[in-house]
């Protein structure tokens, strides 16, 4: 197993702790343990099924979990209200299309900041990652393409200036200009702003262009994590993926 770098506590943003969640009596996720620091991506890889989206859920407090601890900041946010954990400056974009469709672009980004000006001061941010998206401000967000939906999504995050940001699989389906555009733009985020990211991934080239560190899911449970920097972590990525 590859060696994991240890960061000091006064760095780490997100510390998960033996966590342990699911729905009704049956566990998706099993004593899951991770910690990111200020600056980092992190990418949870792993098949379908294997608990990805439930671990995020669970962090952002969808999802009860039964066992466990998730610490922002050193801050104990376990099993509190989405809404709540939103305020400690986590922003999460979801695999869904959870955009509203029938509200405007500029409408949904609203979404991501307590008020107008807020709005129209961090528009540029927006503009920076995405011109395409502050183009079509007007527009009704159903109307867009599923590229520029997944665009308006991150947007969305990235609009609230958050400390960290939980993604959930934003390269799937998308054109593969798209998808490194989606790269830039988290690379990008990560290096000027600092922003921590946990980035659920199916696709590997993707997953090794942007992340720092990687852990790999396995029936709820991680198997293997490492640096990406390392020489074999992509043939160790992609036998685990291939099994």
């Amino acid at each position: 197993m590859s060696a994991v770098r240890q960061f000091e506590p006064a760095q780490t943003v997100l510390a998960v702790e033996g966590l342990t969640s699911g729905y009704d009596a049956a566990p998706v996720v099993r004593e899951v343990s991770f910690s990111i620091a200020a600056g980092e991506i992190l990418v949870i890889l792993g098949k379908n099924g294997m608990g990805k989206s439930t671990l995020l859920k669970t962090i952002m407090g969808f999802v009860r979990a039964s066992a466990g601890k998730i610490r922002l900041a050193g801050e104990d946010i376990t099993n509190r209200q989405p809404h709540l954990i939103a305020r400690h400056s986590v922003a999460y974009t979801p695999q869904e299309y959870a955009i509203f469709q029938d509200l405007t672009v500029e409408e949904n980004l609203r979404l991501g900041v307590a008020n107008d000006t807020l709005l129209k001061e961090r528009l540029e941010d927006v503009e920076a990652a995405f011109p395409r998206i502050v183009e079509r401000l007007h527009q009704r967000a159903g109307t867009l393409s599923g590229g520029e939906q997944k665009m308006l999504l991150l947007s969305r995050g990235l609009i609230a200036r958050p400390k960290i940001m939980l993604i959930d699989e934003i390269s799937e389906g998308l054109q593969p200009t798209m998808v490194a555009k989606m790269a830039e733009v988290l690379k990008a985020t990560k290096e000027r702003n600092g922003v921590a990211v946990v980035l659920v991934e199916q696709n590997l080239p993707f997953a090794l262009s942007v992340a720092d560190r990687y852990a790999i899911l396995k029936i709820g449970e991680i198997v293997e994590r490492g640096d990406v920097a390392h020489a074999d972590t992509a043939a160790t990525l992609e036998e685990h993926l291939r099994i």
